[in-house]
Parts: C-alpha cells; sequence; structure tokens
C-alpha cells in the first residue's frame, strides 16, 4: 500500500464520505416524516 494516496483516491474518499452524510441525513428525516404520519395506539 502506497503512505500518499492519489489526489483521485482523496477525491473519491470524500465524494463517499458526503454521499453517506447526505443518506445518512435523508434516511432521519424519513423516520422523522413516518413517525409522526403513523401515531402509535400504545
Amino acid at each position: 500500500m502506497s503512505k500518499t494516496p492519489s489526489p483521485a483516491d482523496l477525491e473519491r474518499e470524500r465524494r463517499l464520505a458526503e454521499a453517506l452524510r447526505e443518506n445518512l441525513r435523508k434516511r432521519k428525516a424519513q423516520a422523522r416524516e413516518t413517525r409522526t404520519e403513523v401515531q402509535p395506539k400504545d
């Protein structure tokens, strides 16, 4: 393994991290929506 990642690798890592954060944000928002829509009966 090379100690210094190439700029392309760094870019890919950055994009991946961004996509993961965006995905998490969407999932959290979706969970919030479904929680407020469907009220538990207990």
